[in-house]
């Protein structure tokens, strides 16, 4: 049975400004001997604004790049495909560093075999650009500090910058989230206590443990020696008695006392001196 197949990879991506992503192809004729066939690729960027940056896009088979929208004369390029040996080819599409949260690119890639219009298939794409996430270090001690005049540019609406987060357990470094990662490093250059982006982007998955504040009765178990940091019996020494982790309270009772009277007492309040053995 005649006829041209491609298939492959085709899920949705999402690209950060100024990256890019690849899908890997498989380009297979039907027809016996070998074959001519034309590829053309059309892109269309989703905007709810106007003014959107042009998108690039390119296709790669075994040697590298066969065609680039960037430099293209011609909209399509046409290969030498033998039907005993299928070609593996890569659709790839690049974000300019201009583009904006939420901005789309869909592509498609047609082969059609040379001279005709009717033996063809096709593959379609989208690539959504996503927000980039990068971490800054800072002197010891000034986190805040940093993550403040980094904010106070920020309000300034030209920094690129959606979101900065000092994490009170993370000495040393702050993380911003912005767009375009070159306007990002511009907009931190100078800030007094800043050491500069370190390379590269961090991800969801790298800082949702600070994005989730633990319960305030984490690390404590039943039986530990604990000393009271806040309330009417700061500075004594108990015993913890039972943990509600619902209402983040626990119940102790105190060393000094007379009467064993139980006490109930916020997770925070406390101190773990010594683990239950």
């Amino acid at each position: 049975m005649g006829g041209l197949s491609l298939t492959g990879e085709k899920d949705d991506r999402l690209v950060p400004a100024g990256g890019n992503t690849l899908w890997k192809l498989t380009l297979k004729s039907n027809e016996g001997g070998k074959k001519k066939v034309r590829l053309r690729a059309t892109m269309k960027v989703i905007s709810v604004e106007e003014g959107a940056a042009d998108w690039e896009c390119r296709i790669y088979d075994s040697p590298g790049v066969i065609w680039d929208s960037n430099s293209a004369s011609a909209p399509d390029v046409t290969i030498h495909l033998d039907s005993a040996k299928p070609k593996e080819l890569r659709f790839e599409l690049m974000a300019p560093k201009g583009v904006r949260f939420g901005e789309a690119c869909a592509a498609t890639l047609e082969a059609c075999f040379d001279g005709t219009s009717t033996i063809c298939d096709r593959m379609e794409f989208k690539a959504v650009a996503r927000q980039s996430m990068m971490i800054l270090k800072a002197s010891i001690g000034h986190e805040r500090n940093v993550a403040d005049d980094v904010a106070s540019r920020a309000k300034t609406g030209k920094t690129g910058i959606y979101a900065i987060l000092a994490p009170t357990n993370l000495h040393g470094y702050i993380m911003i989230e912005g767009m375009n990662t070159d306007q990002m490093r511009e907009s931190v250059r100078g800030i007094r206590r800043a050491r500069g982006l370190v390379e590269g982007e961090t991800t969801f998955a790298e800082i949702d443990h600070f994005l989730t504040p633990k319960p305030l009765v984490s690390g404590i178990s039943e039986g530990d020696v604990v000393e009271l940091i806040a309330g009417p019996f700061k500075g004594e020494k108990a015993r913890v008695k039972q943990i509600d982790e619902a209402k983040e309270e626990i119940t102790v009772e105190l060393f000094e006392a007379m009467v064993p009277i139980p006490v109930t007492v916020r997770g925070d309040h406390v101190r773990v001196l010594e683990k239950e053995k």
